[in-house]
């Protein structure tokens, strides 16, 4: 039966496409109650990082991060690896290292058989086997659309710490992942996607990035981060604003992901894409010769388990391009973009 079930038709969003729009969540964490400082809690709410760093005092620290959302495609097993490998991913993206999970399941047990929601398990299995590490217990619930992530527990030494609003003037601008996961997605849940697209998607979303904890060895890159729902301009804007910079970006030089164009051409985009636009708007400036609303469908597009996105500085450039070489990102060897004094303005897209 589970051959026949499509995920995506039991859920009114999917990925990371789910998340709540920035404006909407600041208003959600606004608190009026004063927090007692932690001297130990490194990161917390206090910044718009990937996870929680407390340090233990013998020059290590502990990562602790949840992700989940809703199926993002309709086999059970590839859905249950994608939301793993995205909960993951924030570890990975503060340059540490994932020791253990647990899984977070909400499942409509009234809809879907107990069968659909086991392989969703054996796919958050066979990823947290492939990040070396085990899923060690978790909690279900039964709710009306079925959800799945993991919270995820890491360590790392504190001199390999990143963080996102750490980036300095000069810095370049690399991702690992191809952009437009959003949009082939979504013509994927409209039954458009051709199988080669499809392919080409399902690889990304499962692919981990485990190359997060070999650049937290490396001294030069002063920030780092992972481009999930709020996309390329929502993340680089949180680094941005973070380090009190502006960020340019290099339009013509962004790895676009297989047939994201053709199904922009069919007028495929997410809803979330509109979302994440006009929270940041006012924020961005486009040169004259960029077409600006494809630009904007492009970077603006919620991505799933989205690539790193690092802020190297230049002596550091050759080491970084090194070890993207030695670990299969030969096509992402180029920058960006790079950061800049601020003018006022987020984001440049020349």
């Amino acid at each position: 039966m589970s051959e026949n079930i499509k995920l995506t038709q039991y859920s009114h969003g999917g990925g990371c496409g789910c998340k709540i729009a920035p404006g909407v969540l600041e208003e959600i964490l606004h608190s009026q109650y004063a927090f007692p400082d932690n001297k130990n809690l490194l990161v917390g709410n206090h910044s718009k990082d990937d996870a929680a760093v407390y340090d233990l005092g013998n020059g290590t620290a502990v990562i602790s991060t949840t992700d989940f959302f809703m199926p993002i495609v309709n086999d059970p097993f590839d859905f249950g690896r994608i939301a793993s490998a995205n909960a993951i991913s924030d570890v990975y993206a503060m340059g540490g290292k994932p020791i253990m999970a647990i899984a977070i399941l909400g499942w409509p047990i009234d809809k879907l058989p107990a069968s659909v929601a086991q392989r969703v398990l054996e796919g958050s299995r066979s990823i947290c086997a492939e990040a070396g590490i085990p899923l060690a217990g978790g909690h279900s619930i039964d709710a009306p659309e079925p959800i799945f992530g993991l919270a995820v527990t890491g360590i790392v030494d504190l001199t390999n710490l990143k963080q996102n609003n750490t980036a300095k003037e000069g810095d370049l601008l690399f991702i690992t992942k191809r952009l437009g996961v959003g949009i082939v997605s979504t013509a994927q849940k409209r039954e458009l996607v051709t199988e080669e697209h499809f392919e080409s998607l399902l690889k990304q979303l499962t692919q981990l990035n485990s190359i997060g904890e070999k650049f937290g060895k490396i001294k030069g890159v002063n920030a780092m981060t992972d481009i999930t729902g709020f996309g390329l301009l929502g993340h680089l804007t949180e680094m941005a604003e973070g380090s009190g910079l502006t960020a340019e970006i290099f339009y013509d030089k962004l790895p676009i992901i297989d047939g994201a164009k053709d199904y922009l051409a069919k007028k495929v985009i997410p809803g979330a894409t509109n979302r994440n636009w006009n929270s940041i708007s006012n924020k961005v400036t486009f040169e004259a010769e960029i077409n600006q609303q494809e630009a904007v469908n492009l970077l603006a597009d919620p991505q799933t388990n989205g690539g790193l996105l690092i802020s190297v500085s230049a002596n550091a450039m050759e080491e970084v391009q090194s070890v993207l070489l030695q670990n299969g990102y030969e096509a992402f060897r180029e920058p960006i973009g790079k950061m800049l004094v601020s003018d006022g303005k987020s984001i440049r897209v020349k």
